[in-house]
């Protein structure tokens, strides 16, 4: 290897303890505080069962990324895993996938910021929840725009707060819990009004597995770990058992301290659960320490995902598959300066909904389109390429697809048209590009 190339590659000093943290940093924000209250109201005390459901599909999905990025370590992720290994068309729809399903996830993260900031201040009107949230985005694509960026030190600090915040939950909520015995834990199934068992159970794996995504940023450290081929595929199985361990506790104290009732519908009106759940416990110091916590979570979720979506509009634009402007950068070449405001617009826009359930969900549908697609590039791959058994992508693929549809109608149908949308204007980009070339 020459001094040169030497140079142009990254230091491996990250070990399996830190490749987890960036996993846990990644990962934990919006589910646990969001989602465990969106699905508690779904399927009762079976979202244990819903926690490890989405734990297993998460690695069949972790596991392809993996493989796909030690054979292409390139950012863009499936958007660029599908024009390698599959058509430009698949390609361009991961890529439109990604775009959609995380400024959803940015969206529900910025109403929930909001709904967590109020109850900090004991401002408790619905009416200032999208506002705020609204008022976050701008700010954090203000601060995108400036260059900031979330440094490794960083992760840590709202790791250790954010752990150190939902064990407080934990310890406090547990005399609560085993006072009140099994009665909130039964039925272990929620029935509907039309009497069904397992359409809320698996719309509920659906909407959990969302919050298991960021184990992709593990995929990406290929240049930066100790022995990737085998730290990496350890650091998202260690990720994932740590994070629905902790989804799963926090679930589970939450339903049998307050019931899945009200899990639900503290989560349907202000989007700040385990503040009101908190609140029964008699403790006023946990009940700050959890919004303290939910604030920073949401506020790094947001910041990564504002960081993530602009890359990936950069290289869309630069191939062409979305308008040019998103492809250039500022005179500093450090930031796409288009890419990060168009970025923010839409995740304002969509903070607008003000329902974390309907964000959520159509996030849940299109993410698992995109990890579908992520599978099918990964069964691909030669023999000499695949670090796993071709099972693997196979087992992600048919999960993916299977729960994809669980979710309400009305937003699998919007998602499909999305897609439809997308392609359409693909095409139409294409015709533009030809004209101008």
């Amino acid at each position: 290897m020459t001094e040169e190339a030497s140079q142009n590659e990254l230091s491996r000093e990250v070990g399996l303890v830190g490749a987890v943290m960036m996993g846990l940093g990644s990962i934990i924000g919006t589910g646990v505080f969001v989602s465990l209250g969106i699905v508690a109201g779904l399927t009762g005390p079976s979202v244990v069962l819903a926690i490890i459901v989405a734990a297993f599909v998460a690695t069949f999905n972790g596991l392809s990324s993996a493989q796909l990025a030690a054979n292409y370590p390139v950012s863009g992720g499936t958007y660029e895993y599908g024009y390698r290994w599959l058509h430009p068309t698949l390609g361009f729809t991961a890529g439109w996938m990604f775009l959609c399903a995380k400024s959803a996830s940015a969206a529900t993260a910025a109403l929930g910021f909001s709904g967590y900031a109020l109850n900090l201040f004991n401002q408790n009107q619905a009416t200032w929840t999208v506002p705020l949230a609204v008022g976050i985005v701008v700010f954090m694509t203000m601060l995108v725009l400036s260059g900031i960026r979330r440094s490794n030190w960083t992760n840590i600090a709202i790791v250790s707060l954010t752990l150190a915040s939902l064990a407080g939950f934990v310890l406090a909520g547990l005399p609560t819990a085993f006072s009140n015995g099994t009665g909130n834990l039964s039925p272990f199934f929620q029935l509907r009004e039309s009497g069904e068992v397992f359409s809320g159970f698996f719309e509920a794996c659906a909407l959990m597995f969302v919050a298991y995504t960021g184990y992709g940023r593990i995929a990406t450290l290929g240049e930066e770990v100790v022995n990737p081929h085998r730290t990496i595929p350890r650091a998202i199985i260690c990720t994932l058992i740590v994070t629905s361990l902790l989804y799963a506790v926090v679930g589970l104290v939450g339903i049998a301290s307050s019931g899945s009732q009200f899990f639900a519908q503290a989560t349907d009106e202000n989007a700040a659960s385990l503040v009101l759940v908190a609140r029964q416990f008699d403790s006023p110091f946990v009940e700050k320490l959890i919004a303290v916590g939910a604030v920073t979570a949401m506020l790094g979720v947001l910041l990564n995902l504002i960081l993530g979506l602009s890359r990936v509009a950069l290289a869309m634009g630069r191939r062409g598959d979305l308008p040019r402007s998103l492809g250039r950068l500022n005179k500093s070449e450090s930031t796409p300066t288009v890419a990060v405001i168009a970025v923010g617009i839409v995740i304002a826009l969509l903070s607008c909904i003000g329902d974390v359930k309907t964000t959520w969900s159509f996030s849940a549908f299109t993410v698992l389109v995109y990890y579908a697609l992520t599978n099918l590039a990964a069964i691909q791959l030669s023999d000499e390429e695949r670090l796993f058994p071709k099972i693997i992508p196979w087992l992600g693929l048919i999960s993916c697809l299977s729960l994809a549809f669980w979710v309400e109608p009305r937003i699998w149908m919007s998602g499909l048209a999305l897609i439809a949308g997308g392609l359409v204007f693909q095409l139409f980009m294409r015709q533009m590009n030809r004209q101008h070339s």
